[in-house]
């Protein structure tokens, strides 16, 4: 019985101190984010968590993570990248952290876009304008079986969000897009018709901290910035679907 006891109050006292390491590191983070908030101002820390690298933190700003010291003094601008896999640690984090729910996208909203069975699926936020927009269209040339939502995105000028909305009112919108973006033949509207549908892409688009284009968010509410690579691309979409 004795024996019994000791072990239950050692384990105990293993759990306090646990606890009370666990209290200590959410008062360090806690009052780092107080900190780094003040100083900060014009900006809106999501979260502070300890990075893979002692004495640094990651602060996650919504579009952006940097990094920081204990006391705030200094931040880290860019991207952390594992040495040995080559991962890049940030990036990978900033998806997570901004992961969706891809099921409750507005997809009437989106001019889509059907390749093969379509059983992939993928939603993109993409300006008429953007080079690296027509960069991804060329990617999505080459993948097979996958349905892309296109969200049109009009950040960049006057010019895209008429653009936008000549495709939006094209008698075959996806046939419009893909004339423009991989032809270069500029779209036609069909007619004057309601693209109330572009505003909430833009109100959407905000809200989800959509601050580029292209941005990529797969079946599994993960997002990829940029003009993707076709084979990372495909490989991404095989882990979205498993």
């Amino acid at each position: 019985m004795k024996k019994t006891f000791r072990v239950a109050a050692a384990a105990l006292a293993i759990a306090a101190v646990a606890l009370g390491c666990s209290a200590q590191a959410d008062q360090t983070t806690d009052k780092l984010k107080a900190t780094l908030q003040s100083r900060l101002s014009e900006a809106t820390i999501k979260s502070v968590i300890k990075s893979p690298i002692p004495g640094i933190y990651e602060v996650n700003l919504g579009t952006q993570i940097v990094y920081s010291d204990a006391n705030g003094d200094y931040l880290l601008l860019g991207d952390m990248v594992d040495a040995k896999t080559r991962k890049n640690l940030t990036e990978a984090r900033l998806s997570d952290t901004n992961r969706i729910d891809f099921a409750s996208l507005p997809f009437g909203n989106a001019v889509k876009v059907v390749k093969g069975n379509g059983a992939c699926k993928i939603a993109v936020f993409s300006d008429p304008n953007c080079p690296y927009c027509k960069q991804l269209e060329t990617s999505l040339k080459s993948l097979y079986n996958v349905t892309v939502y296109t969200f049109l995105y009009p950040v960049l000028s006057p010019d895209s969000t008429a653009k936008s909305k000549s495709i939006w009112c094209s008698t075959d919108r996806a046939k419009a897009w893909e004339s423009w973006m991989q032809d270069h033949q500029a779209p036609t509207a069909a007619g004057t018709c309601d693209t109330a549908a572009i505003d909430k892409n833009l109100a959407l688009g905000h809200a989800m901290n959509v601050d580029g284009t292209p941005t990529v968010f797969l079946a599994d509410g993960r997002r990829l910035p940029g003009a993707v690579p076709a084979d990372r691309l495909d490989r991404e979409m095989s882990v979205a679907a498993h």
